[in-house]
């Protein structure tokens, strides 16, 4: 069952579904529609310089028919237009009181507890082109690496408050052990 939208907010230990609240539910928050954006339009960018290249190698080399076959590369820019919406719509995540929650997949749900104490380092960090979207992500580093976790494409503001609050609470959690 699903549990609501990702672009839900709510405090932790409650979610809205609807206009109602659940109680014991983590609050999750989804991902700003800049990455959304972004990556919509680095998909237009790259299938159309392939489809324009191919259409021209086949027209020129073989023959204006067979130019026909660029058309390839924009069913694949329409399929991948719907996928990167469904991508981005699943992933969420959530601060709760001893670990952070995040969620993501369409076909293969995938659900990563961080708990915060086991936190070793948290970065945030931004490309040429997240920065010309104004967007960062933040990357968890725990001692295990298959629980290294990131959540991508947050607006720098959050991601610094982000990473601030995981900082303060990974101190704190590990001072206990």
């Amino acid at each position: 069952m699903e549990t609501g939208s990702p672009d839900n907010t709510g405090t932790a230990g409650d979610e809205r579904v609807g206009d109602e609240r659940v109680e014991g539910e983590p609050g999750w928050t989804g991902l700003p529609p800049g990455l959304l954006k972004m990556r919509r339009l680095l998909l237009v960018v790259w299938l159309g310089l392939l489809t324009i290249g191919l259409a021209l190698l086949l027209g020129l080399l073989v023959g204006a028919g067979w130019a026909a076959f660029a058309l390839v590369p924009l069913a694949l820019m329409a399929w991948g237009w719907v996928m990167l919406g469904r991508n981005w719509r699943s992933w969420r995540y959530a601060e709760r009181a001893d670990d952070l929650l995040i969620s993501r997949g369409v076909l293969w749900r995938e659900e990563t507890v961080v708990p915060y104490g086991r936190m070793q380092l948290v970065e945030v960090t931004s490309g040429p082109v997240e920065r010309h979207f104004g967007l960062a992500s933040v990357q968890l580093h725990t001692a295990a690496a298959a629980t290294d976790a990131t959540i991508p494409g947050l607006d720098p503001a959050e991601a610094e408050r982000l990473r601030d609050r995981l900082t303060e609470l990974g101190e704190a959690r590990s001072a206990g052990l």
